[in-house]
C-alpha cells in the first residue's frame, strides 16, 4: 500500500454509452479506464451498449488495477467497490451491477450502491470550490436544477419529458449529424447569422423539450442548418439559466455548479457566467474529464458513503433505472 490514510474505493460507470472504472482516495484519482460506445449509426441502442459493456469489462477493470498497482495501491488496499445503481439504461446497469458483486465476493469487500446523479455533484464539489450551490445538472437523459437542504439533494426543477441531451441528439440525428450530436450542434451554431424563432417551455420550474426539437426540426425546411443550431441552444439554455436562476433566488445560496455532460458546451457556460456575474455569486465548472459520465465520481461518492458505514447488501442490490437523487438520504453533508 502507498501509506495513504484515507479509505480507497474501486467505483464502476456503466448508465450509458461509457463504460469506466476507476479508483480514488480522499486526495485524488489514482487511476482511471474508460471504453466508450459508440453506435455505428442513430443513436444509442441499450442492448447493443450493455454487449459492448459485457465485452470490455474485464479489459477495464484489470487495467484499472493494473495501473493503482504502478502507483503501489493493490488490489488488497480496496476497501468496498461502488457502482452505478441508477438511474440509467437496464441493460448496461445490470452489467456495471453484475460486475461490482464479483468483485465484491472474489475480494471480500462491501458493496455500495451509488445514485449516478448524485455523484455528478459530488465529483463538482470534491473538484472545484463550490461548498453549497444550486446545481444545474444536464446530461442525456437528465436535466434538473438541485440545491442541498435538511438531508437530500432537493429538486426545484426538471425535464416535463426528456433531457436536453437526448433533445439536442434527436434534432442532430434528423439533421443528418452523427451521435452524439451535441458537440455537432455547438460549432454549426458559431456560424449562425440570424435567430429562429422556436418554442421556449417553461412552466412554473419545470421545462420541457421535446416541442422544441421538434419545431427545429421543422426548421431546417426554411432555415439554415447554421441559424437552427443556434437557436436550438440559445432557446434551450436560456429556459435552463431562468429557472437556475429562480431556484438561486429562492434558496438565497451564493454559487452555482454546473454538471453532467452537456456541461461541456462553451455556451451555456458564457450564459451561466453572464448571469451569476449579475448576480454577484460564484459560478464552478470541474474539468473536462469529470463532467461526462466517469467512474471517479462513481469511485468518489462511494467513498464519501463508505466513510458513513452506509453499505448495500448483496441482496439488495438491484438496479434502479428510475432512481432520483432527492431519493438519496445525504448522510456525508452537515446542514
Amino acid at each position: 500500500m502507498n501509506g495513504l490514510a484515507k479509505p480507497i474505493i474501486l467505483g464502476i460507470e456503466g448508465t450509458a454509452w461509457n463504460l469506466s472504472a476507476a479508483i480514488v482516495d480522499t486526495f485524488d484519482v489514482i487511476a482511471e479506464v474508460t471504453s466508450t460506445y459508440v453506435p455505428p449509426t442513430g443513436g444509442i441502442h441499450p442492448r447493443e451498449a450493455s454487449q459492448h459493456h459485457a465485452d470490455h469489462m474485464k479489459s477495464v477493470i484489470s487495467t484499472v488495477l493494473a495501473n493503482a498497482m504502478d502507483k503501489e495501491v493493490a488490489p488488497g488496499d480496496i476497501k468496498a467497490i461502488a457502482f452505478s445503481q441508477g438511474p440509467g439504461l437496464g441493460p448496461c446497469l445490470r452489467t456495471a451491477a453484475t460486475a461490482a458483486r464479483a468483485l465484491s465476493l472474489s475480494l471480500d469487500i462491501p458493496l455500495i450502491g451509488v445514485n449516478h446523479c448524485v455523484a455528478h455533484i459530488e465529483v463538482g464539489r470534491w473538484k472545484t470550490p463550490s461548498q453549497d450551490p444550486v446545481v444545474l445538472y444536464v446530461s442525456g437523459a437528465n436535466s434538473q436544477v438541485l440545491a442541498y437542504r435538511a438531508g437530500r439533494y432537493r429538486v426545484f426543477g426538471e425535464t416535463l419529458d426528456i433531457g436536453i441531451g437526448n433533445a439536442l441528439d434527436k434534432f442532430a440525428r434528423g439533421a443528418g449529424l452523427q451521435h452524439p450530436g451535441g458537440p455537432k450542434i455547438e460549432v454549426l451554431a458559431k456560424n449562425a447569422s440570424s435567430y429562429v424563432p422556436l418554442p421556449y417551455v417553461v412552466k412554473g420550474m419545470d421545462f420541457s423539450f421535446t416541442g422544441l426539437s421538434t419545431a427545429a426540426s421543422a426548421a431546417l425546411k426554411t432555415s439554415p442548418i447554421e441559424d437552427v443550431c443556434f437557436s436550438f441552444q440559445e432557446t434551450a439554455f436560456a429556459m435552463l439559466v431562468e429557472v437556475t436562476e429562480r431556484a438561486v433566488a429562492h434558496t438565497g445560496k451564493h454559487e452555482i455548479l454546473l454538471a453532467g455532460g452537456v456541461g461541456a458546451n462553451m455556451r451555456l457556460r458564457e450564459m451561466l457566467r453572464i448571469m451569476c456575474n449579475e448576480r454577484g455569486i460564484s459560478f464552478y465548472v470541474p474539468e473536462q474529464r469529470f463532467m461526462g459520465d466517469n467512474g471517479s465520481m462513481i469511485a468518489y461518492l462511494g467513498l464519501l458513503m463508505f466513510e458513513q458505514q452506509t453499505l448495500l447488501p448483496l441482496n439488495e442490490s438491484h438496479v434502479r433505472p428510475n432512481y432520483r437523487p432527492d431519493d438519496v438520504v445525504v448522510t456525508w453533508r452537515g446542514d
